[in-house]
């Protein structure tokens, strides 16, 4: 997993891993989601990866738009 650079300082975010048509996501907390196109839909899971690199709103977004989208 990459580390996420959490510009805000206020991440819940702490680390990603993208794949081709899926990221990984984990959390403050240990906790690791796979979000996919199949459960959160490609729009949302590209938009994750943007965010994911850039370091910044990956958590917000994650809250307002596939808080329950995830497979695992």
């Amino acid at each position: 997993m990459e580390r996420y650079r959490n510009k805000s300082g206020k991440s819940g975010v702490t680390a990603y891993a993208i794949g081709a048509d899926a990221i990984e996501v984990r959390f403050v907390g240990g906790d690791v989601y796979r979000y996919s196109y199949a459960s959160a839909g490609r729009a949302r899971v590209e938009e994750m990866k943007r965010l994911a690199r850039g370091g910044e709103g990956l958590s917000g977004y994650i809250a307002r738009h596939a808080r329950d989208a995830y497979e695992r």
